[in-house]
């Protein structure tokens, strides 16, 4: 008599042991194959029907990824490694994945051969340790105030995106937006915030070259009133105020009960009162321009216009924030803290202006703006969006920079130095780890064999002369022309990489390839749905005989 064995049935479904890797490595596998013909200059675009029924042309790794709704929990966990990389250093999406996936595809073998997870995963860390150490090694600091410099960089990190080829206006914009939002922490330090200080406004019609950074602040807002308030004020003194300038509405309700007719006057008149006293409080500082984040009442508007004061309402805290940090003021939240230093002087002009159909208010020309709006004009709202996406990656590694002022070669240069050193430094390693470390070495020449498939010229060919080049590691910046496809010296046609990014890849690429490879089960606890009109069955464990169970995962007692 067999012994009786739990059947989880309905409710669980299990699966494990090596078919659940080998299906983990397809699943990664295909997400790589999905993005890999975007990496490189000459690479494919993609259309994606986003879920609003847009339409989405790019070839932004992590912006096809996150279009992507894919069932597999493995494939699920891959795209999540793109956003990650974006966050952190906003570049190297594509190669992540491609490199994970190859990370991946050279395991299968041993896994096959029944070597345990664990020992692949001790190889491919110490593999990443010696990596990350030939990095320092190749790696070659820059000066950031060196502008040209700069400029070469971001283009190259840049030149694999659609706006490309566009040459340096992108790079340009990047730039220029970046310096002027970095604050010095001491000690060498520099912090950029990108989300927080630089704003990207999208306005359809014109030329794409008419794009430019603004030293100061755009917004999509108009004066109160047009007619009686001045669209134009040279040297303004600005108040920002997050306050209502409107009679205070109580928090609950409110019973007023009035019993003489005039008692209704006194309560209309003290209203007017209080608003005039919020209004004077405010025109003692005699500023030109007055913006609050909340509502302004026509009276209001009436005292400030009679004194000849500019007033915008409803903005919101963000734009405020950058107004602050662009002219110089504070944000105050009752006007009757005002004092003469919360007033910003900091900008050169005020301006209200028609662009297309809608007024956009600049403050520009401002005195050591630490915020900045970048206006975009293109051709269509996909083009823009486009040229969005690609100028966030090209801000980030400008900001990389600011931050981590080295370089490496690009073109699949640093990945080729990389495996060389570490075929090499695989011959003094003992024991079974040996061959999974070289296989990571292998795995390593993924991107630059994709650049050369990207380009349409002979890989084997390429590959093996760029091979024979950086076996005995002299020709660290030797690598692959993603135009022509020709094998060049990155440091003459100045392709280079940002240190943070190409770190960033290989820690997260080689972290995600272990963790994916030490799942040896999936449980899923996901009910079927029942057809329409049956009714619920309750579906309990189910205690079987072993010679009965077919085509069942068995957990053993």
């Amino acid at each position: 008599m067999h012994a009786p064995v739990l059947v989880l049935k309905d409710s669980l479904k299990r699966e494990s042991g090596s078919k659940v890797h080998h299906a983990n490595i397809q699943a990664s596998k295909a997400v790589a194959d999905i993005i890999r013909t975007t990496l490189g200059p000459r690479s494919m675009l993609k259309m994606l029907l986003d879920a609003g029924g847009g339409i989405v042309v790019t070839n932004d790794g992590n912006a096809i990824l996150r279009e992507l709704d894919l069932a597999h929990p493995a494939a699920k966990s891959m795209i999540e490694l793109s956003r990650t990389q974006d966050e952190e250093v906003g570049d190297g999406t594509t190669s992540v994945i491609v490199l994970a996936g190859e990370m991946l595809h050279v395991a299968e073998a041993f896994i096959e051969k029944n070597y345990h997870p664990t020992v692949i995963c001790r190889a491919y860390n110490k593999a990443l340790e010696d990596a990350i150490a030939v990095l320092d090694k190749i790696a070659m600091p820059i000066e950031v105030n060196d502008r040209a410099t700069m400029l070469g960089l971001v283009k190259s990190c840049i030149g694999t995106k659609f706006t490309g080829q566009f040459g340096d206006l992108i790079a340009d914009l990047a730039i220029d937006a970046t310096t002027t939002v970095g604050v010095d922490l001491g000690q060498g330090l520099r912090e950029v915030d990108i989300k927080k200080y630089i704003k990207v406004e999208k306005v359809p019609g014109g030329q794409l070259e008419d794009s430019k950074v603004l030293k100061g602040v755009m917004i999509n807002k108009d004066v109160v009133a047009p007619g009686k308030m001045r669209r134009k004020i040279l040297n303004p003194r600005i108040i920002l105020l997050d306050c209502p300038l409107e009679y205070k509405k109580g928090e609950n309700q409110t019973n007023a009960e009035l019993v003489k007719e005039e008692d209704w006057e006194v309560l209309l008149k003290m209203e007017e009162e209080y608003i005039e006293n919020l209004c004077m409080q405010i025109l003692k500082f005699k500023p030109d321009l007055v913006i609050t984040e909340k509502g302004l009442s026509d009276l209001a508007c009436h005292y400030l216009s009679k004194a000849g004061v500019s007033a915008i309402r409803r903005l919101r805290k963000t734009d405020n924030n950058r107004i602050a940090k662009a002219c110089g003021a504070v944000i105050v939240n009752r006007p009757e803290e005002l004092q003469e230093s919360d007033v910003g002087t900091g900008a050169g002009l005020f301006e209200v202006k028609k662009i297309g159909d809608e007024f956009f208010a600049f403050i520009v020309d401002c005195r050591d703006p630490k915020a900045c709006t970048v206006l975009l004009r293109g051709a269509s709202k996909d083009l823009l969006n486009e040229v969005e996406r690609n100028l966030q990656d090209a801000m980030s590694v400008a900001r990389n920079i600011l931050k981590n002022p080295k370089l490496l070669p690009g073109g699949g240069a640093t990945e080729l130095t990389v495996s060389a050193a570490l075929k090499q430094k695989s011959s003094l390693i003992e024991g079974i780890e040996k061959w999974p470390y070289e296989a990571a070495a292998v795995a390593f020449e993924a991107i630059p064999r994709t650049l050369a498939q990207n380009c349409g010229v002979n890989v084997i060919r390429t590959m093996t002369a760029l091979q024979g080049k950086h076996a005995n590691e002299e020709n660290a910046w030797v690598g692959i022309d993603g135009n022509t496809g020709a094998i060049v010296d990155m440091k003459e046609r100045k392709i280079w990489d940002s240190y943070n990014v190409k770190a960033q890849t290989f820690k997260t690429a080689i972290e995600a390839a272990c963790m994916i490879l030490r799942i040896d089960d999936i449980v899923s606890g996901i009910k079927k749905k029942q057809a329409p009109g049956a009714g619920p069955t309750p579906s309990r464990p189910k205690m079987e005989e072993e010679g009965d169970a077919d085509n069942e995962q068995m957990l053993p007692e």
